[in-house]
């Protein structure tokens, strides 16, 4: 029986723009159905490893798979991925339903052949009413649920999504959740977030990025064992504030 790969494989990947490394050496090995939370403090390397790995950065050495496609190979790679970064790259002007149909056809697929999934997505996000009316007009919330629907309308393989509760009111954002759990029974999920408890809830493997490296790597319980805990519950907060705080004792 032949082993299947990863669905997302990273080899020495690095990033340095001029004398600043912004991503050191990063080994990644994540499973299919997986949802791996991405975690690190600001200016971490998060975005970078994101944009690499969805072929919008180049690297400046190493090497990286995702959905068996190497992110040099942005063509295939389009139709392998759904992304959702921090800033919602929107269109203004059209509709939420035009930009939903700009959207696939961005990723080569035909409106009439993801309508179903989409339009499902947006019933359960609460935005069908306002489909019809200009992006302009929607709320922050608004816009950051057509742009989830937009990432993984198509059932892409792997889904990256940054920061993807960010101007959600507490329903919305718990909706969101559930779709993300859903969705990982047919997906890759890479989610990145400042909100751990979020992590902790729905990623079944986490990864600590710190000045570019990663420093932890492991299902949620193994990280937060690591933690020197004198009594009281830990949870995932404490292990990253130990883990990272470790790092800039050493550093």
């Amino acid at each position: 029986m032949t082993e299947s790969r990863p669905a997302i494989e990273t080899n020495g990947l690095s990033k340095e723009y001029g004398s600043t490394v912004a991503v050191e050496d990063l080994d990644l090995s994540i499973d299919a159905g997986t949802v791996y939370g991405f975690l690190g403090p600001n200016g971490a390397g998060k975005t970078t490893t994101m944009r690499m790995l969805t072929g919008l950065v180049e690297p400046t050495d190493g090497e990286a798979r995702v959905a068996g496609t190497s992110v040099e190979n942005r063509r295939e790679l389009i139709d392998a991925v759904g992304l959702l970064p921090e800033e919602p790259p929107l269109y203004l002007e059209l509709t939420g339903r035009e930009q939903l149909q700009f959207a696939a056809d961005l990723a080569n697929r035909e409106w009439e052949a993801v309508a179903d999934r989409a339009l499902e997505l947006c019933d359960r996000l609460d935005l069908t009413d306002d489909l019809d009316r200009e992006v302009d007009g929607y709320s922050k919330g608004m816009r950051q649920k057509t742009a989830f629907v937009q990432a993984v309308q198509t059932d892409p393989d792997v889904i990256f999504l940054d920061e993807p509760t960010s101007g959600l009111d507490p329903r919305a954002a718990k909706t969101l959740r559930e779709l993300i759990v859903d969705i990982s029974a047919d997906a890759t999920v890479f989610l990145s977030t400042h909100i751990l408890p979020v992590v902790e809830e729905i990623a079944n493997e986490v990864g600590v990025l710190y000045d570019g490296q990663l420093v932890a790597d492991g299902e949620p319980t193994e990280l937060i064992s690591r933690v020197d805990d004198s009594g009281g519950e830990t949870d995932l907060e404490d292990a990253f504030l130990d883990l990272t705080s470790r790092e800039a004792a050493w550093a």
